[in-house]
């Protein structure tokens, strides 16, 4: 008989800020995912605790940035230990950052990415370009392995103007540029579907991240940042997806998705 998992990607903003809060373990113990993915640690391994480096019933799998400390990086936390485990991209320019896990597991393979944000004053729109086509390769070599891929993370673009709350005051604000969003349009014809718009194509309202000193989250005045991609030939075993706004404790808030698996 199948099993479905339960697989979760969070951009926890501060894994440690958001342990010190008493609200990162107790989730996971009340949710019981089956996999979470995690973006923006900014820790490295060495400076958790041990419940948290290592929590009960899961294996865990940390990827800090190496270009300075307290900054990006991405963490997997898995009930299934993987096969294997790679990090990054093999572009030391990207991968110095900690924003890649590529985890295989019997019958899929999971990439879990904290994709980089363009500045306030564009700065770093080229590098998340690049950053953008890089991983697109990356994922199309992970597709010559003929198993399901799955890819899930921040983003950090809202896709189509039903993705945010004030689209027309946002056009040149980086996140919905013209050229960052026509990447997810790209992705979508390299044969990816976005698993939450595949069960709700046209349900507004629906975001991952607020501006924390605007007390944006009260109004719900978002941004949708946070996605699971699947290859479309994997649907079949996409049983749902979901945004989960009531859990607090970072500017952005879990989604998950459902995935079944034929038992080993």
């Amino acid at each position: 008989m199948p099993t479905c998992l339960l697989l979760y990607s969070w951009n926890v903003n501060g894994i440690r800020a958001l342990h010190r809060k008493g609200i990162f373990l107790d989730w996971l113990r009340e949710t019981r995912p089956d996999i979470v993915c995690l973006q923006e640690t900014r820790a490295e391994a060495g400076q958790l605790p041990d419940a948290l480096r290592q929590p009960d019933g899961y294996h865990a799998v940390w990827h800090a940035a190496r270009s300075r400390r307290g900054y990006s990086g991405t963490a997997l936390l898995s009930r299934r230990r993987p096969l294997q485990v790679e990090f990054g991209l093999g572009i030391p320019e990207f991968d110095r950052e900690g924003r890649t896990i590529t985890a295989f597991f019997d019958g899929f393979i999971l990439v879990n990415c904290y994709f980089p944000n363009g500045g306030r004053d564009h700065s770093r729109v080229p590098f998340k370009l690049a950053f953008y086509e890089a991983f697109l390769e990356h994922c199309r070599r992970l597709r010559d392995y003929d198993l399901p891929l799955i890819f899930c993370g921040d983003v950090n673009t809202a896709h189509r103007e039903i993705d945010l709350a004030r689209p027309r005051a946002n056009r040149k604000t980086t996140g919905f540029l013209p050229e960052e969003r026509a990447w997810i349009d790209r992705v979508l014809l390299a044969g990816y579907v976005d698993s939450f718009r595949h069960f709700y194509p046209d349900l507004p309202g629906q975001y991952t991240w607020w501006s924390l000193p605007t007390r944006a989250r009260e109004r719900n005045v978002g941004w949708r940042l946070d996605y699971f991609f699947v290859a479309r030939e994997a649907l079949p075993a996409l049983t749902d997806a979901f945004i989960r706004p009531d859990v607090m404790g970072s500017d952005h808030c879990p989604v998950g998705i459902g995935w079944r698996v034929e038992n080993e």
